[in-house]
């Protein structure tokens, strides 16, 4: 095994119970075969740990050291027996568990290097590919109307990359702020997420009565969901982006009938399909396609994981997306 000289120890965030995180010095983890470690340069904070975090019946506390960080960045430090095609000293996106941490482990045929063009640039890929695994199952194509519910860092790159493709997009989020980030992405129409019937009279409007090609629902609560369904064509597609992890959801199966609406569950879980997307992630910022640097708005170190975490949760004016940072 090769190994950059490395501390034995590393800082790593615990979770002890409910909105109670403990930074604790730990082992340096080892590569086993077929695995690298990567020294951390940053991890995204997602949206998918606050339900962890608010401590549901179903965690155990405490968690293992640096769990629940999964968009992590940096550069290869060690690698484990077998390894080809990876150096020490490599800058990489990876797909790694326990990102909250200086130090983690992945396996080589998840890990991404990155170009020297994005050099110094934070790269969170697990979030950045997860978009463009949601735009390839979306099937845009020019010329279609498509509305995006919810200008987040998702929504916002959907937004550009349908764009892009010739789609005419109508954004339509509740803050201000977030309308204004969907037109710099080249949204040709926004809404204020407020009056539910109000949303549907100005998408039929704009639509000439026809309503939208592709949906994406981009929120993860119930109503956007009763709201991308109203703004469906008849045979046209619906996309779940969101993240609906807080309990159940109803549908209006009449109204899905009657339309016969094609519906996308868009969230991957293999960790191929996961790695196509970053790699197509990493060819998009490089080519210019799209800039992820304005949407990463918060950065914060290892120790105030607690504060990213909650902003995440409470979303200041502002913010987009939280990455945590190593010095």
């Amino acid at each position: 095994m090769g190994a950059m000289q490395a501390p034995e120890n590393m800082r790593a965030a615990v979770l002890t119970g409910a909105g109670q995180v403990e930074i604790r010095d730990v082992a340096l983890p080892e590569p086993g075969p077929g695995q690298v470690r990567l020294r951390l340069e940053g991890c995204g904070v997602c949206a998918s740990n606050l339900t962890p975090w608010a401590g549901p019946d179903w965690m155990t506390f405490p968690t293992q050291p640096g769990d629940l960080g999964h968009e992590a960045w940096g550069v290869v430090d060690a690698l484990g027996e077998g390894v080809d095609g990876l150096s020490i000293g490599d800058r990489v996106a990876a797909l790694t568990y326990r990102g909250y941490a200086e130090y983690d482990l992945a396996e080589a045929e998840n890990v991404v290097r990155l170009p020297d063009s994005l050099a110094g640039q934070p790269f969170p890929g697990e979030p950045l590919g997860c978009a463009m695994n949601i735009f390839r199952r979306s099937g845009i194509e020019a010329g279609q109307m498509v509305a995006i519910i919810g200008i987040g860092f998702l929504g916002a790159i959907l937004t550009r990359l349908a764009t892009e493709a010739g789609a005419r997009v109508i954004a339509i989020s509740r803050r201000p702020f977030s309308l204004d980030l969907a037109r710099s992405m080249g949204a040709a129409e926004t809404i204020p997420m407020e009056d539910h019937n109000g949303i549907i009279a100005r998408v039929k409007e704009l639509t000439d009565g026809r309503f939208c090609d592709v949906v994406i629902e981009a929120v993860g609560k119930q109503w956007p969901l009763d709201l991308a369904a109203e703004l469906c064509k008849e045979r046209g597609r619906l996309i779940v982006a969101g993240y609906h992890q807080d309990g159940p959801r109803q549908v209006n199966m009449w109204l899905w009938n009657w339309r016969g609406l094609d519906v996308i569950n868009a969230h991957e879980r293999d960790p191929r399909v996961y790695m196509q997307g970053i790699r197509e992630a990493v060819e998009a910022v490089a080519a210019g396609r799209f800039d992820p640097k304005p949407l990463m708005t918060h950065e914060f170190a290892l120790d105030r994981l607690g504060e990213a975490l909650d902003a995440t949760r409470d979303r200041p004016d502002g913010f987009l997306k939280a990455l945590v940072r190593f010095p």
